[in-house]
């Protein structure tokens, strides 16, 4: 199967993030699944009228299009032209592009929370508005209307994060080449499954002191971040830390709360990506599918549980206390 790769208005980070795929590298992995690159703006030697004249083909029905990638979210001012974002050379622009080319691809794929929901470039007032693919933040029709299924039969499938892990894009590539992805392998956002049914606060090394409400006052602390840094790894969706980025990382790995990147609007919280909303001294944003009381009784239980050694480690910039020895029963 071959794919065109688009580039729209982003800053490029998710391509970054997909030639960090290894073991196998991305171009062994995408050979040995039967996927090709028909054109990527970043990766690929052709140019100019070469390029028209693929695009030309693909529209006019000449060359088949398996897949089409778009990057970055789509611009549509000023006043519905899209002419803010041309595609250099063809006197055309991204948002006319998308709309001429998506309905002869088999598959649709957007690739980060710009493409997918519209995600950082739709911040603020949105001057160029911008919007994603098929969704307009959480709201379905972007860039194509929401009714949108490609050749194939599915919708735009949105694979959102920012920027997106590189395994979400080469595995959801290898499921299309294999056909076996379905409607039912997308959840509500279209987002796939594979990822998008697992919380980023599954598999978190700060689990412990989450357990126990053990918290963090400041970044450089290793304690749970939920209570007071505006970590919402417990509602956002994501196997980031099952799934280690780059073998081993993760944005709570690092220290860094999870700001919900493949969320809908993630972009404009409401306040500090390291601030936790509060009403009465409870924070605001709860975990998932848990009755607010319920939390609380729990919360209350496990803070007054809390042993000395993560109380402790919780509000410092290592480990502080280990764990006590314990010796073999005679």
């Amino acid at each position: 199967m071959n794919i065109l790769w688009l580039q729209s208005a982003g800053c490029g980070g998710c391509t970054m993030s997909l030639l960090c795929a290894e073991d196998p590298n991305l171009m062994d992995l995408l050979g040995a699944s039967g996927l090709e690159f028909l054109w990527h703006p970043s990766l690929s030697e052709a140019s100019g009228a070469e390029v028209r004249r693929l695009l030309s083909a693909i529209e006019d029905g000449s060359r088949t299009l398996d897949i089409l990638c778009i990057e970055g979210s789509i611009v549509r001012g000023p006043r519905g032209t899209g002419k803010y974002h041309m595609l250099a050379g063809t006197g055309r622009s991204m948002l006319d592009w998308v709309g001429a080319l998506a309905p002869k691809a088999q598959h649709v794929v957007a690739v980060g929370t710009c493409a997918t929901y519209g995600g950082v470039t739709t911040a603020g007032e949105n001057p160029s508005d911008a919007v994603g693919v098929q969704y307009d933040g959480s709201h379905k029709g972007g860039a194509l209307s929401a009714d949108f299924t490609a050749r194939g039969g599915l919708p735009v499938i949105n694979v959102a994060g920012c920027p997106t892990h590189p395994d979400w894009v080469t595995e959801t590539l290898m499921l299309l080449a294999a056909g076996t992805m379905t409607q039912d392998d997308l959840d509500g956002f279209a987002r796939p499954r594979f990822y998008a049914d697992h919380l980023v606060h599954h598999g978190c090394s700060k689990n412990e002191f989450y357990e126990y409400k053990a918290s963090a006052t400041e970044l450089s602390e290793i304690g749970c971040m939920m209570e007071h840094l505006g970590c919402i790894g417990t509602q956002a969706v994501g196997d980031c830390n099952i799934r280690a980025w780059n073998g081993s990382g993760s944005c709570t790995r690092a220290g860094y709360p999870c700001i919900n990147c493949t969320a809908p609007e993630f972009e404009e919280p409401g306040h500090g990506f390291t601030e936790t909303p509060k009403f009465a001294g409870i924070p605001v944003g709860l975990p998932s599918d848990m009755p607010k009381a319920w939390f609380m009784a729990l919360a209350s239980l496990s803070k007054a549980a809390t042993p000395r050694r993560i109380g402790v480690n919780a509000t410092s910039d290592r480990i502080t206390v280990p764990p006590s020895l314990k010796k073999p029963k005679p």
